[in-house]
C-alpha cells in the first residue's frame, strides 16, 4: 500500500503484528486522512474506497452477536465490573452502546437491514457533501456588468462558489445569496433521502427519532434538553438581536438609501462593520497581521507557562511526509519527556479541503508491555505561502483558527487514556470543541497576543463571534427539527422558512434553500448545537480559571488533570464539574454565552502597555 509511506517513522512491525486487534483503527485513521489530504488524486480515490470498506466492516462488527454476548456477560458480572478501573468500565459501556445503536438486539434480517442502511447513509453523506460545495452557474448577461468581476467567469457563464458574505457591495452579496442558494432538485432529493434513512435507522434500532439516537452519550442527553437550551438562548438574545438589526438597518440606510431593508445577506457583513464601529477599531488595526513564526512562538510560550510543555521541530525521514512543506513537531514535557507528535500541514495547495481540521493518525493508548503508545495527529490549515520578502502572515481570523486547531492537538497530546477508543478528541461532540474554543479565548486576550505580537496597540479583540449567535441558534434548531419526528410535517424548505422567521428574525428569501448548503448536517447530524454548548463551557472555564491570569500554571495543571487527560473515558459532565467545581445548568450555559456579548471584561479594555 503506497499510503503506508506516510508512517514509515512508526514501526510498522509493531502496528501490524497479529496480536494487535486495533491495527485497523490505525488504517482507518490513515485512510480517512489520506482521502482528504493527499495531493495525488489516485491516492485520495484509493483511500476513499478503503474508508468505505472499513466502514462497512465496522458496521458488521457492531452487529456481531458473539462479540456482543461476551461483552454482555462482562457487564453483567458485578464482581469483575467492580474490579475494573472507571475508564475500562466506561469503555465497556461505550462498546455496548455502539452495539445497541447498531441494532444488535434485532433479528438477523433487521440487523442486515441496519448494516445496509448505514452503508446507504454513508454514501448519501458523501453525495450531499459534494453537492453542498458545488458552484452554481448563471448566464453572465443576467448580472450587471459592474459586479461581474467579483466572480469567476467561464465563457458565457459566471460561477458562483459561495456567499461572498464579507464583500462590501450589497448587490454582490445579494446576487451571490440568491444564485448560490438557488435550490437544486438533485441535492434536495439527496437531503430528503438522507433524513429519511437516518430516521429509519434510528427507529429500526429502537429510538423515536435520529436525534434521540445521536444524543445518547452526549452532555445534553436528549433532544428536549437541547431545545430547552436553544429556546432559552433565543429568548435571551431576542431584544439584543432586534437592537443589532436596527443599528445595521441604519448603517445600510446610509450606504444604500434605495434598498435599506436588512436582508439575510447583509447580517454577517454588517455585524463585522458594527463591531469595528462599536469598539472604534480602525480597520487597519482591526486587521493586523501576525507572522506564522511569531504565532508558533506564542503558542510555545503559552503551553510552556500553562503546562510545562514545549514544541520542537523534528527531522523527518524520507517518505514520511505527503508534501514537502509539512513540518513535524515533537511535543515535550519538562519532566515527562516526549508526549507525541503533531504534523503541521499549514499551507494552501490545490485540492486541499477548505475546512481547517485536526486528524488523529494514531491514538494514544496503554500497550501490553506497559509502555504508552504516543499519539500522532495532523493539523491542516490553508495559510498563504511566505514569499522572499515577507513571511506567512495571518489575519486575526487565521490566528484564531491556528489556536483553535492547536487546542484539539493538545487534547490529543495530553489524553492519557488506556484505550484508543476514547483517545483525545474521541469524546462526545458537545464536549469535543471545548479545548479548541477555549484556545480562542487565549488568542483574543491581549496579554497573550502581546507575548508574540509586540507591535500591537489595541486592547479589544472581539473577533471571535464570527457568525452572529442568533444565526447559530437558527441553524441548530433547524438541525434538531430535521432530525426530529418523521415524516416531517412540511418540506425542508418550509421548515427552514418558519424556523428562520421565528429564531432568526430576518425574512426568508423566496427560491432559496440554504439547507442544501448546510454541510454540517453530515458530520453533526442532530448535534449542531454542540458548538454553542462547547462555547458556553469554554467561556465558563475561561472566566472562572484563566481570565485573572492566562498563564496560571496551577490552573493549567488542573485543566490538564480534569479535562484534557481523560479523552472520552470519563463522563463529560464530570469533567466539567471537576474543572468548575459545580455542575452547570441550562441557565448557566445561556448566561455564559450572553455575558460574552456584553464583554465588559476589563481585560479587553485595559491599556495594553
Amino acid at each position: 500500500g503506497g499510503n503506508l509511506s506516510l508512517c514509515s517513522s512508526f514501526k510498522l512491525s509493531t502496528v501490524f503484528s497479529h496480536h494487535h486487534p486495533l491495527s485497523f483503527f490505525f488504517l482507518l485513521y490513515q485512510a480517512d486522512f489520506v482521502k482528504i489530504a493527499h495531493p495525488d488524486f489516485a491516492f485520495r480515490e484509493a483511500a476513499e474506497e478503503t474508508c468505505r470498506n472499513i466502514g462497512t466492516m465496522v458496521e458488521k462488527l457492531n452487529t456481531n452477536i458473539e462479540l456482543c454476548q461476551s461483552l454482555k456477560q462482562l457487564l453483567a458480572n458485578k464482581e469483575v465490573m467492580d474490579s475494573l478501573d472507571p475508564e475500562t468500565r466506561q469503555v465497556a459501556e461505550l462498546f455496548m452502546f455502539d452495539f445497541e445503536i447498531s441494532g444488535i438486539h434485532l433479528d438477523e434480517e433487521k440487523r442486515k437491514r441496519a448494516v445496509d442502511l448505514n452503508v446507504k447513509i454513508l454514501d448519501l453523506c458523501n453525495q450531499f457533501l459534494i453537492g453542498a460545495h458545488l458552484p452554481n452557474k448563471i448566464d453572465k448577461q443576467i448580472l450587471p456588468e459592474h459586479i461581474r468581476y467579483n466572480f469567476a467567469v467561464e465563457g458565457n457563464y459566471i460561477q458562483i462558489t459561495g456567499l461572498h458574505a464579507d464583500c462590501s457591495d450589497d448587490l454582490v452579496r445579494e446576487a451571490a445569496y440568491k444564485i448560490f442558494l438557488y435550490p437544486n432538485a438533485e441535492q434536495l432529493r439527496c437531503l430528503e433521502e438522507l433524513l429519511t434513512s437516518r430516521n429509519h435507522l434510528a427507529q429500526l434500532v429502537g429510538y423515536n427519532t435520529f436525534a434521540h439516537r445521536a444524543l445518547q452519550g452526549t452532555m445534553a442527553r436528549t433532544p428536549e434538553k437541547v431545545m430547552q437550551f436553544l429556546e432559552t438562548l433565543s429568548d435571551r438574545l431576542f431584544q439584543r438581536t432586534l437592537k443589532d438589526f436596527e443599528m445595521m438597518e441604519g448603517m445600510k440606510m446610509k450606504l444604500n438609501p434605495q434598498n435599506s431593508k436588512l436582508m439575510p445577506w447583509d447580517h454577517p457583513y454588517y455585524s463585522g462593520v458594527l463591531r469595528a464601529e462599536r469598539y472604534n477599531i480602525e480597520p487597519s488595526l482591526y486587521c493586523p497581521f501576525f507572522s506564522l513564526g511569531a504565532c508558533m512562538e506564542g503558542l510555545n510560550f503559552l503551553f510552556n507557562q500553562l503546562l510545562g510543555i514545549s514544541l520542537y521541530a523534528e527531522q523527518t525521514e524520507k517518505g514520511e511526509l505527503w508534501c514537502e512543506d509539512v513540518r513535524k513537531l515533537a511535543v515535550v514535557h519538562e519532566n515527562e519527556g516526549l508526549l507525541g507528535y503533531i504534523y503541521c500541514d499549514f499551507y494552501q495547495r490545490a485540492d486541499k479541503p477548505h475546512q481547517d481540521c485536526h486528524f488523529t493518525i494514531r491514538g494514544g493508548r496503554l500497550r501490553k508491555d506497559g509502555e504508552y503508545q504516543l499519539p500522532v495527529v495532523v493539523l491542516m490549515l490553508s495559510l498563504p505561502h511566505s514569499t522572499r520578502s515577507s513571511p506567512t502572515l495571518l489575519t486575526p481570523g487565521m490566528m484564531e483558527n491556528l489556536f483553535h486547531e492547536m487546542g484539539h492537538a493538545m487534547h490529543s497530546m495530553l489524553g492519557r487514556t488506556r484505550y484508543q477508543h476514547v483517545t483525545g478528541t474521541r469524546c462526545p461532540t458537545d464536549f469535543a470543541e471545548v479545548p479548541s474554543i477555549l484556545m480562542e479565548y487565549f488568542a483574543s486576550d491581549y496579554r497573550v497576543v502581546n507575548q508574540f505580537a509586540r507591535h500591537f496597540q489595541t486592547g479589544q479583540f472581539s473577533w471571535f463571534i464570527l457568525l452572529p449567535l442568533s444565526l447559530l441558534v437558527f441553524y441548530a434548531v433547524l438541525d434538531q427539527l430535521y432530525h426530529g419526528e418523521h415524516p416531517l410535517k412540511r418540506s425542508t424548505t418550509e421548515i427552514l422558512k418558519e424556523t428562520q422567521e421565528k429564531f432568526y428574525g430576518l425574512p426568508y428569501v423566496p427560491n432559496t434553500a440554504w439547507q442544501l448548503r448546510f454541510s454540517h448536517l453530515v458530520g453533526y447530524g442532530a448535534k449542531y448545537y454542540s458548538y454553542l454548548m462547547s462555547r458556553a463551557i469554554a467561556s465558563m472555564v475561561w472566566k472562572q480559571c484563566f481570565v485573572q491570569n492566562p498563564f496560571d500554571r496551577a490552573m493549567g495543571e488542573r485543566y490538564r488533570r480534569e479535562m484534557l487527560a481523560h479523552g472520552g473515558g470519563k463522563e463529560p459532565m464530570l469533567m466539567v464539574q471537576g474543572m468548575l467545581q459545580k455542575s452547570p445548568s441550562v441557565e448557566d450555559f445561556v448566561n455564559a454565552l450572553v455575558s460574552d456579548l456584553d464583554q465588559d471584561f476589563e481585560t479587553f479594555f485595559m491599556d495594553s502597555e
